[in-house]
């Protein structure tokens, strides 16, 4: 690809997420409104310690200006509207709205009909096909790379799906997220651990009622490796971080299980 074809693609990429990122910002009101309000009465969850999740967030955020990609382990389809609802309340995110995360969720999960289409268009969502063609992939990994440069927020999960087990798996390391973190200078990975009190494995949604409980870490990943070499190094950080918070709160709760 010539150099005057990859400016003109960047471009229209550009121009695309800004009409998306207009479309997200005059709908907020609505669809951050009710997912939080279906969260808290329809489902009934709790995140437990919400102000001190919500100060944790707020602590790390402010110790960089830098390019911040969020990183967290998934159990459900609605773990990205989990992870947003704890870091920040609905006021927080009207004021500080380019810190709501822009997710990837798989497009045969919610790009079936027209309405869910436009549902998570106007979410922040830009849908990926897991095991697509290389190049759609790639597009996708362009996109969220020009979130981070442009200031913004990007949520991914390493894990590239659903764990089938319950469990972060190192095994299963996604190497795009490395090659995204590798590709922008000064990228911070807020890693989130995120589980219901109730919640033995994976699943669509938590169970109604369930106690959510969160855990933040901020990392900076480093790699002298080269090539897909480095971008598994990257990953692979990453859920090694991932997985020690697994292992430390799950300590903890059968900790607290014996007393």
């Amino acid at each position: 690809m010539s150099s005057d074809t990859q400016l003109g693609v960047q471009s229209e990429m550009a121009r695309r997420h800004a009409r998306q990122r207009t479309v997200s910002l005059l709908t907020a009101p609505l669809w951050v409104g009710t997912s939080i309000l279906l969260m808290r009465f329809w489902f009934r969850y709790r995140i437990a310690d919400v102000e001190a999740v919500r100060a944790r967030y707020r602590t790390l955020r402010a110790q960089s200006d830098g390019p911040i990609l969020v990183c967290a382990n998934h159990l459900t389809l609605v773990d990205s509207f989990l992870i947003a609802w704890a870091c920040g309340s609905l006021t927080y995110w009207f004021t500080h709205f380019d810190e709501l995360p822009w997710n990837t969720p798989e497009r045969t999960n919610f790009g079936k009909t027209w309405f869910a289409r436009a549902l998570i268009y106007a979410a922040k969502c830009i849908p990926i096909t897991r095991g697509g063609a290389r190049e759609d992939v790639g597009d996708v990994l362009e996109r969220v790379k020009h979130v981070l440069q442009n200031g913004e927020t990007a949520l991914l999960f390493p894990e590239a799906g659903r764990s089938r087990t319950g469990r972060v798996e190192e095994s299963s390391a996604a190497w795009g997220v490395g090659r995204i973190v590798g590709a922008v200078p000064q990228c911070r990975v807020l890693c989130v651990y995120a589980r219901g009190r109730r919640q033995e494995t994976w699943g669509d949604f938590p169970a109604k009622g369930d106690t959510l409980d969160f855990t933040l870490s901020c990392i900076e990943p480093k790699s002298d490796a080269k090539g897909l070499r480095r971008s598994r190094d990257l990953a692979q950080q990453i859920i090694r971080q991932l997985m020690n918070m697994e292992e430390a709160y799950l300590e903890a709760r059968s900790g607290e299980g014996a007393r």
